[in-house]
């Protein structure tokens, strides 16, 4: 008895102790912050940081001069931001790097827009929204040249010099389909247009929403087979993974945007056919 009685005051100490070490969290490590929701994150901060290459005309585009940003792409990103309460900012980017940024850590920004095509291989890696303008693949060329290529049999000859943009799917698409013309990459989407209309080269590979913008604005270039597109996709707004609730935002702006006639309206703003594309 004396035994036990000696005992039950150090159980006693045992027995909180234990039960203060199951009531005491780990220390969280130095530095470490808790995980917060996107859109609470965006709506905080009172700016949505959009990236976004500003060459691709009528969808996005920086001016060099006074660096303003305007286009279909960069308005609807505007609306975007609206419907969360904040404004956006736009950060440039550029094809060769647009996937490296979205996904960068920390992040460059909260999401991409302007000509970016949903494309399977994107979404192994990154998240992108539904679909808000329909996209192909054509040609720009010198408007005399018009009769000359009417089809991706008439481009791939050696004779026939094709530039193309790096990094993105128009490099890509010439690469696949066109291994026996001429092909060379310039640096500047935004300039190709110009070295095709001035014989520098034949054959723009381009997009269904890019090409009738510069034959609006250069007498001297076509774009013959517009109504006859290589491919048909669908431009979307590109994110990182883990933002889920960013992208359902996104998704369902776009899909009031397209209810309300927002989106109809800024198609008709920037010279965009109700079904028109990008890369």
């Amino acid at each position: 008895m004396r035994v036990m009685t000696f005992f039950k005051p150090l159980i006693a100490v045992f027995l909180l102790l234990l039960l203060a070490g199951g009531c005491v969290s780990p220390r969280p490590q130095e530095g470490a912050r808790p995980a917060r929701p996107a859109v609470a994150r965006i709506e905080a901060r009172g700016v949505l940081l959009v990236g976004s290459t500003g060459d691709y005309r009528p969808l996005t585009w920086r001016d060099p001069e006074t660096g303003r940003w305007e286009g279909f792409g960069i308005e609807v990103a505007e609306r975007i931001a609206a419907r969360m309460g904040v404004r956006a900012e736009f950060v440039q980017t550029s094809w060769p790097t647009l996937a490296a940024d979205v996904q960068a850590d920390p992040p460059v920004f909260d999401l991409a827009i302007g000509g970016i095509t949903v494309t399977d291989a994107r979404r192994e890696t990154m998240d992108m929204s539904d679909g808000y303008l329909a996209n192909g693949k054509t040609i720009l060329c010198r408007a005399e040249d018009a009769g000359r290529f009417r089809s991706l049999d008439d481009i791939d000859r050696p004779d026939v010099r094709v530039l193309v943009n790096p990094g993105g799917l128009n490099e890509a698409f010439a690469r696949k389909n066109l291994p026996h013309a001429g092909l060379a990459v310039h640096p500047r989407n935004e300039e190709i247009p110009s070295l095709v209309a001035e014989g520098a080269a034949d054959v723009m590979i381009t997009e269904i929403v890019e090409a009738p913008w510069y034959v609006r604005n250069d007498p001297r270039l076509a774009a013959p087979l517009l109504a006859e597109p290589f491919t048909h996709g669908e431009i979307g707004v590109l994110l990182r993974k883990g933002q889920d609730d960013l992208l359902a935002f996104v998704d369902a702006a776009l899909a009031g945007m397209a209810a309300d006639g927002t989106l109809d309206s800024l198609k008709a703003k920037h010279g965009l056919a109700p079904a028109a594309g990008g890369d």
